[in-house]
C-alpha cells in the first residue's frame, strides 16, 4: 500500500490541537503520581494560553476524566475515554500528516513496547482509539515506529538514530536501505540524516527527540555537555561530530546550535537518568522546555528562547515525569492544522 504525497510537517507549523494522556496508573507512577499530574497540568497551561491550541485529553474511565477535568478547568479542552498503558502518546499515538489536499491524516504505525522492554495493556491499540476519535483518514504502515524516534523539519529532510531505528528489536527482517526507504515514504521525507547513539539508559534506544531537534529548516539543536561529570559527555560531542558538514535534502550545510545538557540526573538510587532539555514541544504560541531541578536549567531555557523569538518559552519541572521515563515531548503529539488553516 502506498501513501503517495503524505507528509509530516515541521512541529513549529500551525496545529489545530495537542494530544496528551492524564496520568492514571498509580502501579506505574507510584508516589510520583501527584507530581506527574502537576507536571502534565503545567504543560497544557503553557500550551493552551493565549489561544495556543486545543487540548485533546485521553482518560482511561469516567473517574479519571472526572479527576481531569478537574485540574484543567477553563482550558479548551476536549476529553475522551480511551484505554491505554501509560502517557507516551508520542509513541503510542497517530501521527498526524497532512495529505496532497491538505488534509489532516492520521499515520498509523505498529508499536511493540520500545522493542519489548514495557508492554502495557492498550498501548499498541491506544493509536487506533485516537484515530477514530479524531475522525480523520488513516492510513497504516506496516512498521515498527515510535513517533519520537523521528524528526522531520518540513522541508523533506528527516533525522533518525541507528541505535533506534535500526535496532533488530523493531524491524529484524529491515536493512537500513529499507528501513530509510519506508521511512521517507511515510513521512513524505527526501533524505535520512542518520545519527548513532542515543543518551545513556534511554530506553527508547536511542530517540531522536532527546538528542537533536529540529527549531527550523536546516538548523539543528544539539546539547551541549554541562559540567565534569556529564555523563552523556562523549555522546554529546560525537553527535556534533556526526552532523558537522551534513546537508539537508536541500543539499544547504546543516546549522547547528547549542543548549546545554541537564549534566549528571540522577534516581534516589545513583542510576543516571535520560534527561534532556531538548525533549520540548513547540506549540503555536509556545515552546515548553523540560527541566530537571539543576544548575543549568535557566541556562537551557534561556538557549531556547533565543531560537524561537516569536514563542513564549516556559521551563517546567519534568522531573517527575523523567522518572517515569520521559519529559514534555514524549507524552505529547500534535494535530497540524489543515493546510491553508491556522
Amino acid at each position: 500500500m502506498t501513501h503517495d504525497a503524505i507528509s509530516q510537517p515541521a512541529e513549529w507549523a500551525p496545529h489545530d490541537a495537542v494530544w496528551l494522556a492524564w496520568p492514571s496508573h498509580e502501579e506505574l507512577w507510584k508516589l510520583s503520581l501527584a507530581d506527574a499530574r502537576r507536571a502534565v497540568a503545567a504543560l497544557a497551561r503553557a500550551i493552551a494560553r493565549d489561544g495556543g491550541e486545543r487540548l485533546e485529553v485521553l482518560a482511561p474511565d469516567a473517574v479519571e476524566e472526572t479527576v481531569a477535568r478537574a485540574a484543567l478547568e477553563g482550558l479548551d479542552a476536549r476529553f475522551h475515554q480511551i484505554p491505554f498503558g501509560d502517557i507516551w502518546v508520542r509513541d503510542t499515538a497517530p501521527v498526524f500528516m497532512l495529505d496532497a489536499a491538505g488534509a489532516v491524516v492520521a499515520a498509523r504505525f505498529d508499536f511493540n513496547g520500545w522493542g519489548g522492554k514495557y508492554q502495557l495493556r492498550h498501548d499498541d491499540t491506544v493509536g487506533d482509539g485516537i484515530a477514530r476519535a479524531s475522525g480523520f483518514r488513516t492510513v497504516k504502515h506496516n512498521l515498527v515506529l515510535e513517533g519520537g524516534s523521528i524528526e522531520v523539519d518540513g522541508e523533506g529532510t528527516v533525522l533518525s538514530s541507528r541505535q533506534c531505528l535500526l535496532n533488530p528489536n523493531r524491524n529484524p527482517g529491515l536493512d537500513e536501505a529499507a528501513i530509510t526507504r519506508a521511512v521517507l515514504g511515510a513521512f513524505g521525507g527526501e533524505k535520512l540524516l542518520w545519527v548513532t547513539d542515543g543518551l545513556i539508559n534511554d530506553h527508547t534506544d536511542g530517540h531522536i527527540d532527546t538528542i537533536a531537534r529540529f527549531v527550523a529548516p536546516g538548523v539543528v539543536a544539539l546539547m551541549e555537555p554541562s559540567g565534569g561529570d556529564d555523563p552523556n559527555r562523549e555522546i554529546l560531542l560525537r553527535l556534533r561530530a556526526e552532523l558537522t558538514g551534513q546537508r539537508d535534502a536541500h543539499g544547504r550545510p546543516l546549522e547547528l546550535v547549542f543548549v546545554p545538557s541537564p549534566g549528571r540526573v540522577e534516581t534516589d538510587d545513583g542510576e543516571v537518568m535520560p534527561a534532556s532539555h531538548l525533549n520540548f514541544y513547540i506549540g503555536n504560541r509556545a515552546v515548553v522546555v523540560p527541566t530537571y531541578q539543576t544548575a543549568y536549567d535557566d541556562a537551557a531555557v534561556r538557549a531556547v528562547e533565543r531560537l524561537f523569538p516569536g514563542r513564549r518559552v516556559e521551563g517546567i519541572d519534568a522531573l517527575a515525569i523523567l522518572e517515569g521515563g520521559g519529559a514534555f515531548h514524549c507524552i505529547s503529539q500534535q494535530q497540524p492544522s489543515r493546510r491553508g488553516h491556522s
